[in-house]
């Protein structure tokens, strides 16, 4: 077993002169999975052809292939997320699964989606255009803030249902503010009231542990290269087994008509060395302990949390159960409060200090969202308190 760290760095190509804690926008794959990945590359180029039209999902015959390579290597993935590998289809990333999803749904003139106000931007817009093209509408509603009490956000969003509610759109493991939401207890109450219930997982594979069907959901969608350690873009669409047959892909190509795992797998010519790299990503998972994972990267981002609000007299009100692997805490008032005032502090700490952080301005003020990976430790968070503390001090 490994000692978790600033030395796991030898296990990845980051730049050690620098103190990473953004792991979760675009995540890290580690060396050994980039070697697995380029071993890929090298096999298609050998035969392209019959990589790509017989192997990779069976276009053309291969009797040689008890399994195609995207059904094998879905399996360790299904493995993960405590999914059967037939409700599993691999999807470039979140916003392409959800879009999947949204442009698939049977909606009409006054319907309405459901998302909040701590959703991906990106996915809203999605839900916007998804139903603005025929004549549904999306409605946002604003949770609690802040939130102190998981059950807030399942009262929140029941009693926005309404009649006309034909899907609620909601994060596993909010962006911005990095809070864990209790998916199955909103799915149940969705369910009770015929509604059903689609999760953006964008951060959840690798960070927090998972068994997606018995979360009750009817989709969910998740990257694996953010907490999964796959290269990037990599991700996975689950769909229960009742919702699969609505499903199709946003690009219509060769798997026209040919069901939920034809439609999804017979694309058009892209690049699927990330898919297939995926089972050594869950390789190294295995090796290392996914729990042993977890229980480090989800301790250092609560110490994290509990370490700057000290340093920097700001409070962290969330409780222990919303935090996973990353925490989102508020800066000093003096830090600013505009988004000018976030981009010149980001950029300031990337810069001079070497220190890559997400931060930005929300809510009347700042605030920083930090990753805990397995290559850092409680001094990479120190060194974040100081210098920003160095910054406030010489506004």
């Amino acid at each position: 077993m490994p000692t978790f760290g600033r030395a796991m760095l030898e296990h990845w190509l980051l730049d050690p002169q620098y103190t990473y804690l953004n792991h979760g926008t675009v995540g890290a794959p580690p060396r050994r999975v980039l070697d697995a990945q380029q071993a890929v590359r090298d096999t298609i180029e050998r035969q392209p052809s019959r990589f790509i039209l017989r192997e990779l999902a069976f276009e053309q015959p291969a009797p040689w292939r008890p399994a195609s390579r995207l059904r094998e290597a879905i399996e360790p993935v299904a493995s993960l997320l405590g999914s059967k590998a037939d409700d599993l289809v691999f999807v470039s990333n979140v916003t392409s699964g959800l879009n999947a999803v949204l442009q698939s749904l049977p909606l009409t003139p006054g319907d309405e989606v459901l998302v909040t106000d701590l959703g991906y931007g990106a996915i809203t817009f999605a839900a916007q255009a998804a139903t603005a093209a025929r004549g549904a509408s999306v409605r946002i509603v604003e949770m609690p803030f802040p939130l102190r009490d998981p059950q807030a956000v399942v009262d929140t969003v029941t009693a926005a249902l309404t009649a006309r509610t034909r899907l609620v759109v909601i994060d596993h493991n909010t962006a911005r503010t990095a809070l864990l939401l209790p998916v199955a207890r909103i799915a149940a109450a969705c369910r009770a009231r015929g509604v059903p219930v689609l999760v953006d997982g964008a951060h959840a594979p690798g960070a927090i542990a998972l068994d997606i069907p018995a979360l009750g959901v009817d989709w969910y969608v998740a990257n694996l290269h953010k907490w999964a350690y796959t290269p990037r873009p990599c991700g996975v669409l689950w769909a229960a087994p009742a919702r699969q047959a609505i499903l199709h892909p946003p690009v219509t190509s060769w798997g026209h008509g040919r069901g939920y795992l034809g439609e999804f797998e017979f694309v058009a010519t892209s690049d699927p060395t990330a898919y297939l790299a995926a089972p050594e990503a869950m390789a190294i998972i295995a090796e290392w302990g996914l729990p042993a994972i977890l229980s480090y990267i989800q301790q250092l981002a609560w110490n994290a949390g509990q370490l700057l609000t000290t340093r920097w007299g700001t409070a962290l009100d969330t409780p222990r159960e919303m935090i996973g692997s990353m925490v989102t805490v508020p800066l000093p008032a003096a830090a600013g409060a505009t988004d000018d005032d976030a981009t010149q502090l980001r950029l300031a700490l990337l810069t001079e200090d070497t220190i890559e952080v997400q931060l930005h301005a929300w809510r009347g003020r700042l605030w920083v969202r930090v990753s805990a990976q397995v290559y850092n430790d409680i001094a990479d968070i120190e060194r974040l308190a100081a210098a920003v503390e160095r910054r406030i001090a010489c506004r």
